[in-house]
């Protein structure tokens, strides 16, 4: 058991570790348009997941509260949206366009970049613990599966999270090498926030909707204000769209199958 959950808090930062190792096969800079795409790609997969696998199964466990069913779900998902909208106001909060900038600046912005990035992986972290935490309180809600399809969620969203990270440093003349690994960092503070969720759940387990749901709007703040922005910008921003509706099809049908 603590092997399965050990590989399944772990799979999201190998999703950021493919992304973050583009920087060996693609030039120095993402074209403006795949940059839509992997944004678009990334928020389709986060909503999906935040529904099928953190707000359905906060749902399903405060059934016992009937009418007031709801409310676990609703209080933690808004929770959840002030705390990264919080998050936002006391750190650097960048959002992923540098092209335009010299390059002093562009370097300034990346960084603060890599920090905004890897505050935000804190509650993806969160959501795969939460969910492994509510496996291992065996309430029903949550199988073994589908604690495995929102770890896989994650990471396929962190595939271009970790590649628009690492490229910018690339195309500042930062070595390949040296890239790859704050693509790869910038992950790392997720399988950690996993972990400390696994442990502080286990102790609260009356209170697992509210974490879930709380997951839940973390996760839908990061899709709107980074992720859609990021997608739409521009023009011809259809492929940014087009890829959105792909990541939650493919989230939704892992999670339907397997969960």
């Amino acid at each position: 058991m603590l092997l399965t959950i050990l590989q399944g808090t772990l799979i999201p930062l190998l999703g950021t570790a493919l992304g973050a190792g583009m920087v060996f096969l693609l030039k120095r800079q993402i074209s403006e348009n795949v940059r839509r795409v992997l944004a678009g790609f990334a928020a389709g997969v986060m909503v999906a997941a935040s529904f099928w696998s953190l707000l359905q199964p906060a749902l399903e466990g405060s059934a016992a509260m009937g009418t007031f069913a709801f409310f676990p779900a609703a209080v933690g998902f808004l929770v959840g949206v002030g705390f990264l909208l919080l998050l936002d106001e006391v750190t650097p909060h960048m959002h992923m366009d540098l092209q335009h900038e010299g390059p002093q600046s562009r370097m300034k912005r990346t960084t603060k970049l890599i920090l905004a990035v890897t505050l935000h992986n804190i509650p993806e972290g969160m959501a795969v613990g939460v969910v492994y935490a509510g496996w291992l309180a065996s309430g029903g809600t949550i199988s073994r599966a589908g604690a495995l399809v929102l770890a896989i969620g994650i990471a396929l969203q962190n595939f271009p999270e970790g590649a628009i990270v690492s490229m910018p440093l690339l195309a500042e003349g930062v070595p390949r090498g040296r890239t790859f690994w704050y693509g790869v960092l910038s992950g790392a503070v997720e399988p950690v926030a996993a972990w400390i969720t696994i442990g502080a759940a286990a102790a609260v387990a009356p209170v697992m909707p509210y974490l879930q749901a709380f997951a839940a709007g973390a996760m839908f703040y990061v899709v709107l204000e980074e992720l859609i922005p990021e997608a739409s910008q521009g023009k011809h921003s259809n492929a940014g769209t087009i890829a959105f509706s792909l990541g939650f099809v493919l989230m939704m049908i892992l999670d339907v199958t397997l969960g």
